[in-house]
């Protein structure tokens, strides 16, 4: 597919590549309502009270595969759930809403990135190693490619500030 001459971006460093933006934001809009249905659902499972959220992490701590060290790291976080269990709540929703408004996206796809890639260490040997795997990667791709530009509120900051990092 090739763009037509007349679609080209105001910004020079945003890629005058209309389809490339639109797959981005697609992508970040899905990822974004991904943390956000996960937020609801685990609300309704009770994970994000400290009895509910230990009990999951100590089921990964038993059956997972993850190295030793981050097992340790899992067993510091159940002992602390009361902290923990809000903090992952407040992670996760306020992830979805970053990136489905597209807020500071490439930050938020960072740690999104970050914070997927730990749990999916966290399920080795508990779930499909691929379930997690994508969205880690497709969270990572968002982080380099200014995904929020397009259909974002980062699109408004870019016009204010076109060469800042964070958007």
């Amino acid at each position: 597919m090739t763009a037509s001459p007349n679609l080209s971006s105001d910004n020079p460093q945003e890629a005058p590549q209309p389809q490339a933006r639109l797959g981005l934001a697609i992508v970040r809009l899905t990822i974004g309502a991904m943390f956000v249905w996960v937020f609801f659902e685990n609300l309704g499972k009770g994970l994000y009270t400290p009895a509910g959220y230990a009990g999951l992490i100590n089921y990964y701590i038993q059956h997972d595969h993850a190295p030793a060290a981050w097992k340790a790291v899992m067993a510091a976080a159940a002992s602390h759930a009361a902290m923990a269990a809000p903090m992952q709540a407040l992670t996760e929703l306020g992830l979805g809403i970053l990136l489905v408004v597209g807020l500071l996206t490439r930050p938020a796809a960072f740690v999104a990135f970050l914070y997927l890639g730990s749990l999916w260490i966290s399920e080795w040997g508990t779930a499909w190693i691929w379930e997690l795997l994508v969205p880690v990667l497709a969270s990572l791709a968002l982080s380099v490619g200014r995904a929020g530009r397009t259909g974002g509120l980062d699109a408004l900051l870019a016009r204010r500030w076109p060469s800042s990092p964070w958007w």
